[in-house]
């Protein structure tokens, strides 16, 4: 089954760098398209989960987290519509964290930080390794869906704008 790729902590320019598309032309032979230049691929071919790893891992000449979700986990993610609902409060972002391994605890919902009133990220639903946010600039200093779930739910993760989500799932469909 076709599945998607996350890279976490890279950069198409300064540490860490890479061309997402030089990656994506290596591995043509697995049916891999780059979504965005933020590390993220479309894998078309039918691969277990560790090859998909292992072919990526080859190719990347530096240390990286990879996540990696089916077709399936990414649809079912989309079809919770996790946006639409009428009394989620204003926002400037909605952003998908996509983790490591499943957060051992779940946290109470909704998680803010910081908490009160002036919150900047809400978490607002968690689907298997995808946590769903809210984000908001409030003041000065801009709090990052990503920098929250790390250190509140002790995980590694990579956070995608949900414009990003909903190309990886044209692409798969």
């Amino acid at each position: 089954m076709a599945s998607v790729v996350f890279m976490r902590g890279v950069n198409v320019g300064g540490h860490k760098a890479f061309r997402p598309s030089e990656l994506a032309r290596r591995l043509e032979s697995l049916g891999v398209k780059s979504i965005g230049a933020a590390g993220t691929f479309v894998v078309g071919a039918d691969l277990p989960e560790p090859d998909v790893r292992r072919q990526f891992a080859k190719q990347i000449p530096f240390e990286t987290e990879l996540m990696i979700c089916s077709k399936r986990d990414l649809a079912s993610l989309v079809a919770l519509r996790p946006f639409e609902a009428k009394a989620l409060p204003k926002s400037d972002g909605q952003y998908v964290t996509v983790v490591t391994r499943a957060p051992r605890a779940l946290p109470k919902l909704p998680l803010d930080a910081p908490v009160g009133k002036d919150w900047q990220v809400r978490v607002i639903a968690i689907h298997r390794i995808f946590l769903v946010s809210l984000a908001r600039r409030v003041g000065s200093k801009l709090l990052y869906p990503n920098e929250v779930v790390e250190r509140q739910l002790g995980v590694a993760a990579t956070t995608r704008n949900w414009s990003t989500i909903l190309k990886l799932h044209e692409a798969l469909c």
